[in-house]
């Protein structure tokens, strides 16, 4: 999608972009940021559809994976950009307790339930409520899941706001609030290459990636977790240190070959956290595109874009194809509902669900 002229004008575009099946309107705003940073956020999925980076030669890419219109959105569901919820990765067997009762969930995944159920929030239209550029180019977005959604109990206001700071600093703040005890884990699904996703600039394996765990949680061939987790030392889940994404993916390691490389919870030193802080850094040698990611989230699921199949034709006639992009998201750890030993993510009525995370970009 070129630039409008309208967006170099202004901090702030809101645009149309296009109509859902039941008719209903969806929108796209543009956030500016300095040297060329732009975000664009899509109502439908709460979706980052676009975000524009400059690198160490000041040239501009898209860094993200996503579709050129709505249809393509709506056809395909593949999390591109996407708020994921009511709950973020992996429930087993569609079914957790909570206060005596069993509760049974959508499953869509084998037995399992991914990324909310059937029609998580990434498949919901969200109602924009506020936009402005003071005190930064900023863009709210909320959406009320009604008790029994998917199977969650409890009334679910959520709101996001995407904001863009210190020139090329995107944050984005999620909150939710129930009228029942419930469970909650949002994020964002975006897909990042800092190579540039519309040039054919090469996968990510070239990405050097640091992790700041010294854990993760090792998972079935289903990816539901398959207990406590386990060191990461000596290992090829080790990213302590940076390093290409792809110098151990090839490791004789099950843990990789069940899920044809990494998709897995790394569980960040110090759990949950009062602020965000520094939870991982991915760089792109090549063009010097930097993207320190900030969270405030127990864990980070790094997923390698093992099942990108060739399957979608996404923004610019590019084919998504294995290990084109990686995800980077925030958040709770997998299956935390039914396990007692994980931090919790639970909501109940009074309480504010909270999550910030910051993806900081620049050019080495």
């Amino acid at each position: 999608m070129a630039k409008s002229k309208q967006s170099r004008l202004s901090k702030v575009v809101r645009e149309s972009f296009g109509l859902l099946p039941d008719g209903a309107a969806s929108e796209i705003v543009t956030l500016r940021g300095d040297n060329g940073f732009e975000a664009r956020i899509m109502t439908y999925g709460a979706a980052l559809q676009s975000i524009f980076a400059p690198d160490r030669a000041g040239r501009i890419a898209d860094v993200i994976l996503g579709r050129d219109d709505l249809e393509g959105y709506v056809a395909v569901r593949r999390f591109l950009g996407a708020t994921i919820g009511r709950y973020a990765n992996r429930i087993a067997n569609g079914a957790f307790d909570l206060d005596g009762t069993r509760v049974r969930l959508s499953a869509n995944d084998g037995d399992n339930t991914l990324h909310g159920g059937v029609e998580g929030f990434d498949r919901k239209n969200w109602t924009l409520t506020a936009i402005g550029e003071s005190p930064a180019p900023f863009v709210t977005l909320s959406y009320v899941s009604q008790d029994g959604e998917e199977g969650y109990p409890g009334r679910l206001h959520a709101s996001i706001t995407f904001s863009i700071s210190g020139g090329m600093d995107l944050s984005v703040t999620f909150s939710a609030e129930t009228d029942k005890s419930t469970i909650v884990n949002l994020t964002n699904h975006s897909f990042f290459n800092l190579a540039g996703v519309e040039a054919g600039g090469g996968g990510i394996l070239d990405h050097h990636l640091a992790i700041a765990a010294d854990s993760y949680l090792p998972v079935s061939a289903a990816g539901i977790p398959l207990g406590a987790p386990r060191e990461v030392d000596g290992t090829p889940f080790d990213f302590r240190n940076p390093h290409r994404v792809g110098v151990r993916l090839r490791d004789v390691n099950e843990q990789l070959r069940i899920r044809q490389g990494y998709d897995h919870n790394f569980c960040l030193r110090g759990g949950a956290t009062s602020a965000p802080r520094l939870a991982a850094r991915l760089e792109d040698a090549r063009s010097g595109r930097v993207l320190e990611l900030l969270t405030d989230q127990p864990g980070i699921q790094f997923y390698s874009g093992n099942f990108l199949d060739g399957a979608v034709i996404g923004k610019y006639g590019r084919v998504h194809r294995q290990y084109d992009a990686l995800c980077l998201e925030p958040q709770a750890y997998p299956d935390a509902p039914n396990r007692p030993d994980y931090p919790p993510a639970r909501l109940d009525p009074g309480q504010i669900y909270l999550h910030t995370s910051l993806y900081r970009f620049s050019a080495k």
